[in-house]
């Protein structure tokens, strides 16, 4: 996958009283991104969701760098930083497009698994699913 970029607009309601983003808005934007990026390459959540896979966070780490404010544009950078087929680690880098000052980098893991909670292994459960996220990792 050529990189993508997604972009949000930090919006009034995610600051804080010191004017500042909240930190928990950049798990929020995390997903949008995941959502947004990986439907394009081919791994739609709502198709997945209606083949019975699920794919629950089982891990989030953040670590901020600078601050955003109310109107600041934020670009968030998604790769594929680990796929095992049962597990799925994803790296985020988020930037301020206005000096492409990095402002939050990121990871979350993820399982997959059915809709009564067993996990699953892609590569065997569903494996064009499993070749459409190897695929991403690769490149």
């Amino acid at each position: 996958m050529a990189e993508q970029v997604y972009f949000h607009t930090v919006q009034y309601y995610e600051t804080d009283r010191m004017g500042v983003t909240h930190h928990s808005n950049y798990i929020r934007w995390m997903e949008e991104a995941r959502v947004a990026l990986l439907g394009a390459t081919g791994a739609d959540y709502r198709e997945m969701e209606e083949q019975g896979v699920l794919s629950p966070v089982v891990k989030v780490e953040c670590g901020f760098k600078k601050p955003t404010t109310f109107g600041d544009r934020v670009g968030i950078r998604l790769k594929i930083a680990a796929f095992t087929g049962i597990r799925l680690t994803l790296g985020y880098e988020m930037f301020r497009e206005s000096d492409g000052e990095t402002v939050c980098t990121a990871t979350s893991e993820h399982c997959f698994m059915d809709p009564s909670g067993k996990l699953l292994n892609l590569r065997r459960s569903h494996p064009e699913l499993f070749e459409v996220l190897k695929a991403v990792e690769s490149v």
